[in-house]
């Protein structure tokens, strides 16, 4: 017995040395992961460092004629002092290049169509429809229009950019991204830089896919749906509609990189009769995409010819928004109708000819081979008519039947550069406009404001004149009778100089009544965040840098205001009244503002989203939707009509605004139980809507995702109709808004307020690669000073 339980206790002691060692071993196995881990961490941090831009110190740039400082400021601002406006350009390029090259050569890459060089076989398709958009084609064709101060410009901007490139080859501290993808950048030209200005047109110009969803409505659908999605239906122009019809577009969409649907923007100027300093205040918040490195990229530029200050997107010399010693300026989207699609009769013998006033036309084609990384290079042409690229095969497939091509003002050669340069020294509101005369496109609504007292307002650019009708389908490319005749004269586009209001505000909203003699667009923003702006200036007589801060960042929410007390009574005479009891007591308490702790803005934001797609869903095929723009501003007319007694037939089929209302609002409440829980008290606006910076690498590995994207998603209050405004996507992360904002008093120019979301820098490594995030939710805004006596910060001297 004792001789087992001696063999039992041996045989558990081996035991327990098995286990240990066993744990040793796993304890082994982690050190050594963990010590493989820390070592790559270590050798990764080296590595991502040694690119990290110098800041302190001195530098050699050999292009420079003399010495130039740049002073970075606590929020990482260079401002560069130079002795004259060449040194000062080549510096500037320079400094974007340390900070932002990979973001720099990308932005070229994508807009010239050649990020598959890069990439890969991912980017074959987005590089086809930017080399049929035509971008750095047309860039090329505005620089042979330039003036020569202007080229000048842009070839010592690109001397700076080039100098930091062939520096940082020799010296092995390229941005790491480069490495991560293998490949080094090329010289930097000047026709990079124009065509990264052509790229943000296309951003902001985005009307040619509502014009071929039309196209596909009212081939589809009978003309009394079709009538009801359009904002006004082309009533005189039936030669248009049957060419609509008798060409029906086949839906296979796809891969079309469509810009952003809410590219807006606010901005507002104050007259010194209604600010405490007694002169004029100006603030602006250009919406555009929000990312990491930020969209924008500020700077303050001076020399003996210049003292400026704002920002200017990474790639481009000067400053495009922002002010110098004696003005303030700033933008919003007009949104015109500047792309119109032509239906092209193509000559069945000769592909490379179009039918036109009774003759064939030679169409001018370009071979557009496509380099693929690790890939064969795929060949691509592009075939461009009298009115612009045909565009079918990047929008709808090889197979069309319908062959489209595009005319767009920004195909054109246009000098937005130039326009640039003399607004950075214009000093008065004559000199100014005068530099506004060359800006073409994008069209832009410039607000104004000057130490004389000045204020004003110039919906500006290159407005089409169409011989017959107003752009809102495509026409027929095989007649005279639907070409452009012109744009609107300079002269005659609205202006406002010194409104006895005492104040100007635009946000993307209709800036002319009927009464204006030519047709803009049909299709302005939704009324909202214009309201709001003006509600609260006019309140106000005695506006300060603060009350303009905070109207940026205010969340009010006129859209419910409009809209939830009808929708809320449609709920309760309807009979499913009893099945939302506790979410109709959220809406009626909630204060109609958009606060990221409040349930009301959840309901209603999902509760509006949620109507277009339940009403369209059964007839409009879903490529078809993703071309249809705007669908809230048809179903929102579709609304008021019912609450006024004159139902649209889409409704009337659905069963009536009721049955509709309740509907969509069965499906929020499904979808957010099963999102946030059962208690609707729980839920909360800042669980769905929040914001994120990304990085356009973090999507190839989880790693990098976890490296490049600090912080975030992050809750955040506003909307897409506040005053704070963000557009998001189906998983409420939002991913537009105003990246920078802006105010001044013009009453001390040398000190203005900004805001950059996330940060100034686009390395990972920078104390300013996303310091922003959270003062830009909270907006707590930071002060840029540009008296050269009170700049301070950390110093670099460029040497020649």
């Amino acid at each position: 017995m004792v001789k087992k339980v001696e063999e039992q206790k041996i045989v558990e002691h081996k035991h327990d040395k098995k286990i240990r060692k066993w744990q040793w071993w796993v304890i082994g196995v982690v050190l050594f992961i963990g010590l493989v881990i820390l070592i790559g961490a270590f050798v990764l941090n080296g590595f991502m460092g040694k690119s990290e831009a110098v800041t302190e110190g001195e530098l050699s740039v050999t292009v420079l004629d003399s010495g130039v400082t740049v002073t970075r400021d606590d929020s990482g601002v260079p401002h560069i002092d130079a002795g004259s406006d060449a040194d000062l350009y080549r510096a500037q390029g320079f400094v974007q290049a340390q900070d932002r090259l990979f973001q720099m050569d990308l932005a070229r890459r994508q807009a010239s169509g050649r990020l598959s060089e890069v990439v890969g076989d991912a980017a074959v398709s987005t590089d086809r429809f930017f080399r049929t958009f035509s971008l750095r084609h047309a860039a090329e064709l505005s620089y042979d229009g330039y003036g020569e101060e202007a080229k000048q410009v842009l070839a010592w901007y690109a001397e700076g950019v080039n100098a930091f490139i062939e520096s940082a080859k020799e010296e092995g501290t390229l941005p790491f991204e480069f490495t991560i993808l293998g490949y080094e950048p090329e010289a930097w030209s000047e026709v990079d830089s124009l065509t990264i200005g052509k790229y943000m047109a296309y951003d902001l110009s985005g009307n040619w896919s509502t014009l071929a969803f039309r196209h596909w409505a009212v081939g589809a659908l009978p003309e009394e749906k079709a009538r009801e999605l359009f904002i006004t239906y082309p009533e005189n122009a039936p030669a248009v509609i049957e060419a609509n019809r008798d060409n029906p577009v086949n839906i296979a969409f796809g891969d079309v990189p469509l810009p952003p649907e809410h590219n807006g923007s606010n901005n507002w100027v104050v007259s010194g009769d209604r600010t405490e300093s007694g002169e004029p205040l100006l603030a602006d918040d250009p919406h555009l995409g929000l990312s990491t490195p930020s969209i924008w990229y500020q700077m303050h530029l001076t020399s003996p010819e210049q003292n400026v200050s704002g920002v200017i997107f990474a790639g481009v010399p000067g400053i495009i928004l922002g002010h110098n010693d004696e003005i303030a300026w700033g933008v919003t989207n007009v949104g015109p109708d500047v792309q119109d699609l032509y239906i092209e009769k193509q000559n069945p013998d000769n592909k490379r000819q179009f039918w036109f006033d009774g003759q064939w036309e030679e169409a001018d084609v370009r071979n557009e081979p496509i380099n693929v990384k690790d890939g064969e290079t795929v060949e691509y042409r592009v075939v461009t008519t009298r009115h612009g690229p045909i565009i079918s095969p990047v929008m709808d497939g090889p197979d069309s039947n319908t062959l489209f091509s595009m005319q767009w003002t920004a195909l054109e050669p246009t000098l937005e550069l130039q326009a640039v340069l003399n607004m950075n020294k214009a000093e008065n509101w004559e000199e100014f406009e005068g530099a506004l005369e060359d800006f073409h496109s994008p069209a832009q609504n410039f607000v104004f404001a000057a130490k004389d007292g000045t204020i004003a307002y110039k919906a500006n650019g290159r407005i089409p004149i169409r011989k017959t009708g107003d752009g809102q389908l495509p026409v027929p490319g095989d007649s005279s009778d639907y070409e452009w005749t012109g744009y609107v004269p300079y002269d005659e586009l609205p202006t406002l100089v010194n409104p006895d209001e005492g104040f100007i505000a635009t946000a993307n909203n209709a800036v002319v009544d009927e009464s204006y003699p030519y047709h803009i667009t049909d299709f302005w923003a939704q009324p909202y965040r214009y309201q709001r702006i003006k509600e609260v200036l006019a309140e106000n007589e005695q506006m300060t840098v603060d009350d303009m801060m905070a109207l940026q960042m205010d969340i009010k929410n006129l859209y419910a205001e409009e809209f939830l007390d009808d929708m809320l009574q449609a709920i309760r005479s309807s009979q499913q009244a009893d099945q939302f009891e506790e979410e109709l007591t959220i809406l009626d308490e909630w204060d109609r503002m958009d606060h990221k702790d409040s349930a009301g803005p959840l309901l209603f934001h999902r509760w509006m989203k949620e109507l277009p797609l339940v009403l369209f869903e059964e007839e409009i095929p879903k490529d078809a939707m993703e071309l249809f723009r705007g669908t809230n501003h048809i179903t929102d007319q579709m609304m008021r009509d019912s609450f006024s007694g004159k139902e649209s037939v889409w409704v009337e089929e659905y069963g009536g605004v009721e049955v509709w209302l309740g509907d969509a609002l069965s499906r929020v409440v499904d979808d957010l139980s099963e999102e946030f829980g059962e208690d609707s008290t729980d839920w909360r606006w800042g669980d769905y809507h929040q914001v994120y910076f990304e990085h356009p690498l973090s999507s190839a590995l989880p790693v990098l995702a976890w490296l490049l994207n600090r912080e975030g998603p992050i809750e955040t209050s506003g909307s897409q109709i506040t005053v704070q405004a963000q557009g998001y996507g189906a998983d409420g992360v939002a991913d537009h808004g105003g990246a920078w904002r802006f105010v001044a008093d013009v009453s001390d120019l040398s000190s203005t307020y900004h805001l950059v979301g996330p940060g100034q820098s686009g390395h990972v490594k920078s104390d300013w690669y996303h310091d922003q995030i959270e003062d830009w939710i909270d907006g707590n805004y930071r002060e840029t000073v540009t008296d050269p006596e009170k700049v301070e910060g950390q110093v670099l001297e460029l040497t020649p």
